[in-house]
């Protein structure tokens, strides 16, 4: 792996990371704006939206940098980074449109979602593809990038 795409996919990490440190702020505001003192988390329905859309944010954000780094490590660094930023920006979309109705907030999480799956899938089809490759001698990647049309004939 190159160190310019290492930069991009810590880049986009960074992204992210400050993306949910923006939801957080987003619920600091919100409980000053609705008087919710913390440790209550319910309150009138627009901070309760607000709230659990950070909350919901956050506790997908594990499985999203995991299933980014893996994918770019073992599958391709350019897509890993463009469905990061896809999965960010349905995030970023996701967040706000709870924050206005619950209703908002379906079609930014179906696309967020399924963004996300493809995230894990690309790592897993990479971890596959690199123990395949080490156990078994087969190239997996290169065979499919062949079918595909996607290589020259080699």
């Amino acid at each position: 792996m190159m160190l310019d795409q290492v930069v991009l996919l810590a880049a986009v990490t960074v992204l992210g990371i400050l993306e949910q440190a923006y939801f957080s702020l987003k619920v600091i505001y919100a409980r000053r704006k609705y008087s919710v003192s913390p440790p209550a988390t319910t309150g009138p329905p627009e901070f309760e939206r607000v709230f659990r859309a950070q909350a919901n944010c956050s506790e997908y954000f594990p499985i999203f940098v995991f299933s980014l780094w893996v994918a770019g490590v073992f599958f391709s660094q350019a897509l890993s980074i463009l469905f990061g930023l896809l999965y960010l920006y349905g995030r970023y979309l996701y967040f706000h449109g709870y924050s206005e109705s619950s209703q908002g907030r379906l079609e930014p999480l179906y696309f967020s979602a399924k963004v996300q799956w493809v995230l894990i899938a690309l790592a897993g089809l990479g971890v596959i593809c690199t123990m395949t490759q080490a156990y078994l001698g087969l190239d997996l990647l290169h065979f499919f990038s062949h079918v595909l049309g996607l290589t020259d004939h080699t």
